[in-house]
């Protein structure tokens, strides 16, 4: 089969983003596990944390990609949840444990056995893959496969985030950064709070415009100041001094909600601008976002369906995963971006 193979890690600087398209061997399902012919995979900010070495495979070479879609083509033994034909979506969960207090709970994102497809397994920039048949997704008939690819991950993680804001009907959202997952959940925000405003903050021309078009109620930059607090916050970006302005404003009571895998190294002296009076009294808080449980994905992908969300979407080939990579990189985003395999 034909698969996108990352064999080396690659500097943050360097360019263009080193996969090579190979010739792989066909994987066969184990015990529990499904076969997918993918027919479309999402591009995500995460494949570049992997691939420059912020949250590296494991070993490698590996297949990247974790907002795959398909059609199950072989089961393996002891899968009756799934059939051959099934159409289903594949996300950041590869598996977990399934028997410690996180998974117990549905937490399985804080499981400390937590593997992530295409980082710790192989993922779906590749014709087939492998997944445990527990740890797929039915997709939605109203929703294409390019529709929902970026639902299972950049869609996933931005409806966990939502739901961690705690945000009431009325008060006012803020988004910062404004990529895949962004956009996804300001058509979230303007669906599920009718009443609330809500405002971005971007580091882009071009990406405040996007989300003024999508019905932001005032677009500006990070250091910029907006019309009125935000009583939560969700800050999608991979710098701390977007951390330090979203801090200066919230509301009293309001929480930061930050949904990024990592934060980068060099740029942590921007921590030292936090004045305690001016940004955390007033019981204001911070809360991570790691991963997503199966819950997100699943009671996503159904809302996703109800409010007829179709993602803004940017289609490659598969041999062009370097540019969709690259343009990512240099913030060239309108939307999500994904691959047409199949």
């Amino acid at each position: 089969m034909k698969a996108m193979i990352l064999s080396r890690l690659a500097g943050p600087d360097e360019s263009p983003c080193p996969l090579t398209l190979a010739d792989w061997p066909k994987p066969e399902p184990e015990a529990g596990e499904v076969l997918i012919k993918v027919t479309v995979c999402g591009v995500c900010h995460t494949e570049l944390d992997e691939i420059e070495g912020r949250t590296p495979p494991p070993q490698l070479p590996v297949i990247l990609g974790h907002q795959a879609v398909g059609r199950i083509v072989a089961v393996g033994s002891g899968v009756d949840s799934r059939r051959v034909g099934n159409r289903v979506g594949v996300a950041w969960i590869h598996s977990a444990c399934g028997v410690c207090a996180y998974c117990q709970s549905g937490n399985e994102n804080l499981c400390p056995r937590f593997l992530a497809t295409g980082r710790d397994r192989h993922g779906g920039y590749a014709e087939y893959m492998t997944a445990p048949a527990d740890f797929v997704y039915a997709v939605p008939p109203t929703l294409s496969d390019q529709d929902a690819a970026p639902l299972l991950c950049a869609g996933a993680v931005g409806y966990r985030s939502l739901r961690l804001t705690g945000l009431e009907n009325g008060r006012t959202l803020g988004l910062t950064g404004f990529g895949a997952s962004a956009h996804l959940v300001l058509m979230m925000a303007r669906h599920r709070y009718p009443d609330s405003r809500v405002l971005v903050f971007a580091r882009s021309p071009e990406e405040r415009a996007f989300a003024l078009e999508l019905g932001a109620s005032w677009a500006g930059d990070s250091e910029d100041e907006p019309p009125e607090p935000c009583a939560a916050i969700i800050d999608t970006t991979p710098v701390w001094k977007t951390v330090v302005c979203a801090l200066k404003n919230l509301a009293p009571g309001g929480r930061l909600v930050i949904n990024a895998i990592r934060k980068q190294e060099g740029d942590k002296t921007a921590l030292l601008d936090i004045d305690y009076s001016e940004h955390l009294w007033m019981e204001k808080e911070i809360k991570s976002v790691a991963n997503v449980a199966r819950r997100d994905v699943s009671e996503f992908l159904a809302y996703a369906a109800e409010m007829a969300l179709r993602p803004e979407v940017e289609i490659y080939p598969l041999e062009d995963a370097n540019r969709a990579l690259y343009e990512l990189k240099s913030r060239r985003i309108r939307g999500a971006k994904v691959l047409q395999i199949g």
